[in-house]
């Protein structure tokens, strides 16, 4: 199989990037290592090429109401220049993909999805449509970059000078607030800059034409350099979300499992009703669940958990291992995974069999690691 690349793929080979096979795309997974990296995010900015994923424009007059009967979160609530967590479901209240959706305007929107479910996720959005909407899939024609870490609101705006040109009028990137978006100028062309991210650090999200993110990704790696800025990989970024205890589609979440199984209700507000899905996420609710996702780390010293890994109560087997790595930030394993709603409640002790033995773990709110202050 041909691996896909992004546009930032030489660059990715001058820092000295691990390159590996995700979803379909060579890309990244380290430069120094995933514990410098991840702990750069932590403490100072990492800079990531999330060029993979992918971006669908949706416009006219009916985008909004087809939108809102798509995905599960309200995109009534949205003004022009804000953004929000939502998910696409299927008619059994299975998760088709998560993604994010961005208002720009009155009556056009921005969705970001994910790089391994594109392919799925656009035919999707084209049958649910049956042509009422306007749809591009702009994938092939953007790039994107994420920057993060408690130091990125110190050199944003000389690596990227405002103001915002529509969208959320703002004189610098850094004045914008959480899950704002807004189009900046950039060397000629139009980007878009959103207070986002995955890592559960400040930070930002830069969208961009393809032929300009290779500028965009030096020009804050220059800015960023005095801060402590490194560029970070898949490693990173994976060990960070799962400390957060966020969601990655094929781990948490697939087309068998619920957004109230994954704990995810929150974006789900069902009185809004009529989306795909949504009667059934209401009987789920009224009824309950076979199943719930919870965070747990290790009691002791041991190999890491890692996805598929049994997990067992009282000498049965509960449940599996959806993501699990070794903490950074924490210096234990941790992990995420389903068990039966009864063994859910926080403090619970449970075992996770890594390599043919048991070993002790406790079931523990989300997040698992909470970032302070920089």
């Amino acid at each position: 199989m041909t691996l896909k690349r992004t546009p930032l793929y030489s660059a990715h080979q001058k820092l000295g990037g691990k390159l590996i096979e995700f979803g379909g795309w060579e890309m990244p997974v380290q430069y120094t290592s995933i514990t410098d990296e991840h702990l750069a995010v932590r403490q100072a900015a990492g800079l990531f090429d999330i060029s993979h994923m992918g971006e669908v424009w949706v416009g006219g007059a009916a985008a909004e109401e087809f939108l809102n009967r798509t995905l599960t979160n309200d995109l009534r609530k949205l003004a022009p220049g804000q953004g929000q967590y939502t998910l696409m479901c299927n008619a059994a209240g299975g998760v088709v993909d998560d993604l994010y959706a961005y208002r720009l305007g009155a009556t056009d929107f921005l969705l970001i999805f994910n790089a391994s479910r594109l392919e799925a996720d656009v035919p999707w959005l084209e049958h649910a449509n049956a042509g009422r909407a306007e749809l591009r899939n702009l994938s092939g024609q953007l790039a994107a970059v994420a920057v993060q870490g408690p130091r990125v609101a110190g050199f944003i705006d000389a690596a990227l000078p405002g103001p915002a040109v529509g969208g959320t009028e703002v004189q610098k990137i850094s004045d914008m607030k959480k899950n704002q978006i807004g189009r900046f100028i950039f060397e000629g062309a139009a980007l878009y800059v959103a207070r986002t991210g995955y890592t559960g650090e400040d930070g930002f999200e830069i969208v961009a034409p393809a032929e300009k993110i290779e500028a965009v990704w030096n020009r804050l790696l220059e800015a960023g350099r005095p801060a402590g800025l490194k560029p970070a990989g898949l490693g990173a970024r994976d060990t960070l979300r799962t400390e957060m205890g966020y969601p990655l589609y094929g781990h948490e979440l697939d087309e068998q499992t619920t957004p109230l199984e994954a704990g995810l209700g929150f974006f789900v507000p069902l009185e809004k009703g009529g989306f795909t899905g949504s009667s059934v996420l209401a009987r789920q609710k009224a009824d309950g669940m076979a199943k719930k996702l919870v965070g747990f780390k290790m009691t002791g010293k041991t190999a890491p958990p890692r996805p598929q890994y049994p997990i067992w109560s009282a000498g049965a087997g509960v449940g599996v291992v959806t993501s699990g790595t070794q903490s950074p930030s924490l210096n234990l394993g941790i992990g995420l995974g389903y068990v039966p709603p009864a063994l859910a409640k926080p403090g619970t002790p449970i075992e996770i069999e890594i390599r043919g033995k048991h070993y002790a773990a406790v079931v523990t709110p989300k997040p698992l690691y909470r970032p302070g202050p920089a």
